[in-house]
């Protein structure tokens, strides 16, 4: 590859994480929103959680592939430890649901 398209390529690459982050951020208020809001029942509890699992692993991804330094390692301790917490919850209170 020439510099010019290194260049180009890293420039999308950028955007494209830029762009990826600024979802990934909405997609966790989201899914905190929905937390506070997953109603008493315990089966309505355990379909959000198993969402909000899915959810903190994509934004993981998102954090994994786009950040660097403290903000990449804070953030992807949030989502994991958010993952292992709610797969905690569903494995010992969901069984059957």
């Amino acid at each position: 590859m020439t510099m010019a398209a290194v260049s180009a390529a890293r420039a999308e690459g950028d955007a494209a994480c830029a762009r990826d982050v600024l979802v990934a951020n909405s997609m966790q208020r989201q899914a905190g929103e929905q937390l506070e809001s997953a109603g008493d029942d315990q089966a309505s509890q355990c379909r959000v959680w198993r969402r909000h699992i899915d959810t903190m692993r994509r934004i993981a991804g998102v954090y994994g592939r786009c950040l660097s330094g403290p903000d990449r390692k804070e953030k992807l301790a949030q989502t994991q430890g958010q993952e292992i917490e709610f797969s905690g919850l569903v494995r010992n209170q969901c069984k059957g649901l």
